[in-house]
C-alpha cells in the first residue's frame, strides 16, 4: 500500500478530526482523484505529436490517457468538431496514492526556482489546481526523447466542503505550500 494512504489513515484522519470536530471519521475529507490534462492545440495538425504526448502521460502516470475532442467547430482556430485537442487522465486508488507521493516529494522540488505552491489555487468547493509548465520535471520524461516541451493541469479532489478543510488535508499530507 502506498505510504501516503498508511500516513492518510494513521496519522492525519486524527489531526483532521481534532482540528475541525467531526462527529465521525467518515466526515473527514479524503482525496476522491486526481485528473491530469494536457491541451494541445497544435495536436489536429500533428497526429505525431499526440502520439508522443499519451506516451508521455502513460509513464507519468501508469495509466493510458484518454484523447479529448474538440465539441464545437471554431473557424478562428481551424478546429473542427471532433479533432483531438489534448489528452486526459483520472487516477483514481492505489495509482492516485502513487502519483501524489512522486509529485510532492520527487517532481515539485525539481522544479526550477521552487518556492512551494499557490495556497489560493482552491475552486472553492475543496478541490486543488496546479499547473507544471515542463513535463520534463518528471523522473520518467527522457529529454532526449520528447518532441516537444508542454505543460500539464492537475487536479486533486477532495471530499471537502471547503477550501480550508482540503488546503489542512494537503498540508498534512505533506504539499508544499508557499508562505501567504
Amino acid at each position: 500500500m502506498a505510504v501516503l494512504a498508511t500516513a492518510y489513515k494513521d496519522e492525519i484522519v486524527p489531526k483532521m478530526m481534532e482540528k475541525f470536530n467531526y462527529d465521525s471519521v467518515m466526515a473527514v475529507p479524503k482525496i476522491d482523484k486526481i485528473v491530469l490534462n494536457v491541451g494541445l492545440g497544435e495536436a489536429k495538425d500533428n497526429q505525431k505529436l499526440l502520439d508522443s504526448v499519451v506516451e508521455e502521460i502513460s509513464l507519468i502516470t501508469g495509466q493510458k490517457p484518454v484523447v479529448t475532442r474538440a465539441k464545437k467547430s471554431v473557424s478562428n482556430f481551424r478546429l473542427r468538431e471532433g479533432m483531438p485537442v489534448g489528452v486526459k487522465v483520472t487516477l483514481r486508488g492505489e495509482l492516485m496514492w502513487e502519483f501524489l507521493y512522486k509529485l510532492i516529494n520527487i517532481t515539485l522540488p525539481r522544479i526550477r526556482d521552487f518556492r512551494g505552491v499557490s495556497p489560493k489555487s482552491f475552486d472553492g468547493r475543496g478541490n486543488y489546481n496546479l499547473g507544471i509548465r515542463e513535463q520534463i520535471v518528471f523522473p520518467e520524461i527522457n529529454i532526449d526523447k520528447i518532441e516537444k516541451i508542454h505543460g500539464l493541469e492537475i487536479t486533486i479532489v477532495t471530499t471537502a466542503e471547503t477550501d480550508e478543510e482540503a488546503y489542512e488535508l494537503l498540508k498534512l499530507m505533506g504539499m508544499p505550500f508557499r508562505e501567504q
